[in-house]
């Protein structure tokens, strides 16, 4: 089978490999699509250091179940399923344990991104956004989409998303953001202000992983509300108003998650909003490539040309 191996920075290679064994709780899918995340990006990139490489990267994966083991139970080949794998996940073949697996339906397997999907439901679900909440969405890129979604369905009052690509934002308001703000043009903490009579938000989402947004999460919260760290903040230290955040007794909320059984939940979650029509990835996958386009699908992720959401490797 092909299988994309990072060998160094920028450089992908396609090069084969046998097809992965199953053990008996294992299932064998052939892969449809697998998303570019961002996380992968400062590997990509050689910022996470030489001696990572050489690596086969990728974990937002979608496919056709192919064989079974023997102690599978309800899963059967030809069935399109979204797994969570770690590592492996741009090439003709992956392995995963059953309960990694999620059947689908009728979601297109090219928008069926539960991984990155789980990531928004947890973050969502431990910050507890209520009906009646103003929230704040600092980042309108596709974790931010996903985000603003979800907290939608959780009926807020104000929804208001900032970034400084307006393209990014009028996708955000056709998402439904009830106000959008280019902080390039205008400050946010005043708009904050005014729509919150001057008590900041409820709930602030920070979901860009660079410096900047985090000085605005305490800007516009209110007084013991919830700061939630969502952006992935790689490379470097990070910088905080500790002082004024402690006195303004902020909900401090980590929005990564690790432990398996929680990764399950979220991607339980996720499907049922998928399958059920309560959500649709559909606008938000804007670029596909081949499998030997996977360095420009990359390229493309880090650079973001206008109307840019989501890189996808299909494999068809």
């Amino acid at each position: 089978m092909k299988i994309a191996l990072l060998k160094a920075p920028y450089t992908f290679d396609i090069v084969d490999e046998p097809v992965p064994q199953t053990r008996p709780d294992e299932v064998l899918v052939r892969v449809a699509a697998c998303g570019v995340c961002t996380s992968e990006l400062d590997m990509w990139e050689g910022k996470s250091g030489k001696e990572i490489f050489p690596r086969f990267p990728g974990h937002e994966v979608s496919g056709v179940i192919e064989q079974v083991g023997a102690k599978v139970s309800g899963l059967e080949p030809g069935e399109p399923v979204a797994l969570w794998v770690t590592s492996r996940g741009y090439a003709e073949y992956v392995a995963a344990k059953a309960e990694y697996c999620f059947p689908v339906g009728n979601v297109p397997l090219d928008t069926a991104l539960i991984e990155p999907l789980m990531c928004a439901v947890n973050t969502i679900e431990l910050a507890n956004v209520s009906l009646g909440d103003d929230v704040v969405i600092i980042g309108a890129g596709f974790m931010g989409n996903l985000v603003q979604m979800l907290a939608e369905l959780q009926g807020p009052r104000h929804l208001i998303v900032a970034d400084t690509r307006q393209d990014a934002l009028e996708r955000a308001k056709r998402l439904g953001a009830t106000h959008i703000v280019n902080v390039g043009q205008e400050s946010l903490t005043e708009v904050v202000k005014e729509l919150t009579g001057g008590q900041g938000a409820d709930v602030s989402f920070e979901v860009t992983g660079v410096q900047a947004p985090l000085q605005m999460l305490g800007e516009v919260t209110r007084m013991s509300g919830k700061v939630v760290i969502v952006g992935y903040h790689q490379g470097g230290m990070r910088e905080i108003a500790l002082a004024h955040w402690n006195w303004m007794a902020f909900q401090i909320i980590n929005a990564h998650f690790r432990e398996v059984s929680t990764i399950l939940r979220g991607m339980r979650i996720g499907v049922r909003l998928l399958t059920a029509g309560r959500l649709s990835l559909a606008e938000l996958v804007t670029h596909r490539f081949s499998l030997p386009e996977i360095n420009q699908a990359f390229r493309t992720a880090h650079e973001k040309p206008a109307g840019f959401v989501k890189s996808t490797v299909v494999m068809d």
